[in-house]
């Protein structure tokens, strides 16, 4: 309940969001960071293995880069090979919180990245892998840090989720939420904001970051109380939306259903993975400084050198990803019984570490399908992109992780349908946001795309109506 009240309280800082845009731009004015597009051979720190062809660091720590083959039949392509991420270290992802007037605040920091499309976003209160707060770079340490590694405040949320699992292989980092009494020192750079402020900014296009999404994904928000505190008002999409976040509502499938359904996915999907050096890729070619898709598709590997300030290295060089094109992620939504649901999709990425993640009812590049036959192509997507304006519920562009992806933005939407709520397809289910929320209990079943989409219905439950899309 205290949860669902700062989801609709002003703050006790900044009292209007208008101010926390204009505090962001001040830091802009002050800070900096450079980033120059490097060739992959000329980066500092880093080698080609001489066996493989992996990219490595020469402390063997924070990650390489390496390939990956994939055999996945029945599907639209039956095997590739691609290069992938590999991080096996667990970062922390941790927000404070803290009682300011009666009402629950969030310390959130701006913070830039390499691969930010647009400098500064706002960024959860930690934010570090463990090469990082381990100071394997020798730099500063990290600000709050024991907050989440000695945690003495109580633990609102404490899971490891994983990250984009077309990209890493098996990356998963820790996403806690600590609550505490004491005094905290604020330091530049961090603020104090209630989540309903958070919740206003999620729809300005590249302003919270994809690791704060996460995090407040896994806020406890949905549960008994909260739709008795949240109110219905007189918005009937709202009002079901409230409902959905209440255990006590049900809904079209029992929480066991869906475990089962989902782990009969997992048990029966036949896909296999496996490590490769990065020299033995298929169709993947070393020009220009990059690695990339003989067709110009999917993604590069490109290098960057950074220099910035107010982070813990001024300086440092690495490679990156840069995917071809803007994605399109998003959740159809319908009433079912009065309650709220969401068509998620039992979705196979080769990085996840249990294959199957629960995803948005479409995710989806255009570029990556020009190619294929098309059946291949998402099923609903039309339902989705002609919409017309008054279903569309949310609509922003996000930003992707910004510390290993460069310049990778989707477009994020809710829409809703008039689906028949018994479609059939065996690969996707309604859930509502109170099963939702349950399932982010618990590690690998709801992927980073869909974690950010249920942030984003949540933040609809602090919007005073629901007449307009949050865009």
């Amino acid at each position: 309940m205290r949860i669902a009240e700062s989801a609709l309280s002003g703050g006790a800082h900044f009292r209007h969001v208008t101010a926390v845009r204009h505090w962001l731009s001040k830091l802009s004015a002050h800070s900096y960071m450079n980033v120059d597009r490097l060739a992959l051979d000329e980066l500092a720190g880093w080698r080609h293995d001489a066996v493989t062809g992996n990219i490595v660091h020469r402390s063997g720590r924070f990650f390489t880069i390496e390939g990956l083959d994939v055999r996945f039949p029945g599907s639209p392509v039956a095997a590739w090979t691609q290069p992938i991420i590999n991080q096996p270290e667990v970062g922390i992802l941790g927000i404070l919180v803290k009682e300011f007037d009666g009402v629950l605040h969030l310390l959130m920091q701006a913070k830039n990245e390499p691969g930010n499309h647009n400098g500064l976003q706002l960024s959860p209160t930690v934010q570090a892998t463990r090469s990082n707060y381990t100071r394997v770079h020798q730099g500063r340490p990290v600000p709050y840090l024991d907050h989440f590694r000695n945690p003495s405040g109580r633990v609102l949320a404490d899971v490891r989720q994983s990250e984009q699992g077309a990209w890493f292989y098996r990356k998963r980092n820790r996403n806690m939420v600590v609550e505490v009494t004491e005094d905290v020192e604020l330091i530049d750079g961090f603020c104090w904001l209630t989540l309903g402020q958070v919740h206003e900014l999620l729809s300005v296009p590249d302003l919270v970051n994809m690791d704060a999404r996460t995090v407040l994904a896994c806020l406890p928000f949905s549960g008994e109380g909260t739709a008795a505190t949240l109110g219905s008002g007189d918005d009937g999409f709202r009002a079901a939306l409230v409902r959905s976040c209440d255990p006590g509502q049900g809904g079209r499938h029992r929480i066991e259903e869906i475990l089962s359904w989902t782990t009969g996915i997992r048990s029966t999907v036949e896909i296999r993975t496996e490590r490769i050096p990065l020299n033995r890729l298929r169709h993947w070619r070393r020009a220009g400084g990059k690695i990339s898709h003989e067709t110009g598709r999917f993604f590069d590997v490109i290098g960057v050198s950074v220099a910035a300030s107010g982070r813990e290295v001024g300086h440092w060089t690495q490679p990156m990803i840069e995917p071809v094109g803007m994605g399109v992620i998003a959740f159809l939504v319908r009433e079912i019984d009065g309650v709220l649901h969401a068509l998620v999709n039992a979705r196979v990425e080769p990085g996840n570490t249990d294959i199957v993640e629960l995803a948005p009812t479409v995710q989806y590049t255009p570029g990556n399908y020009d190619h294929l036959p098309p059946e291949a192509r998402p099923l609903f997507l039309d339902e989705i992109l002609g919409a017309r304006r008054g279903r569309v519920r949310f609509d922003t562009i996000l930003s992707e992780e910004g510390g290993r992806f460069y310049s990778a933005r989707n477009r994020y939407l809710i829409v809703e349908t008039d689906l028949d709520p018994t479609l059939g397809h065996p690969d996707f289910r309604w859930l509502t946001l109170h099963q939702l929320g349950e399932l982010l209990r618990h590690s690998y079943y709801v992927n980073v795309q869909a974690r950010t989409l249920s942030a984003c219905l949540y933040s609809l439950t602090s919007a005073s109506g629901g007449d307009s899309p949050r865009a």
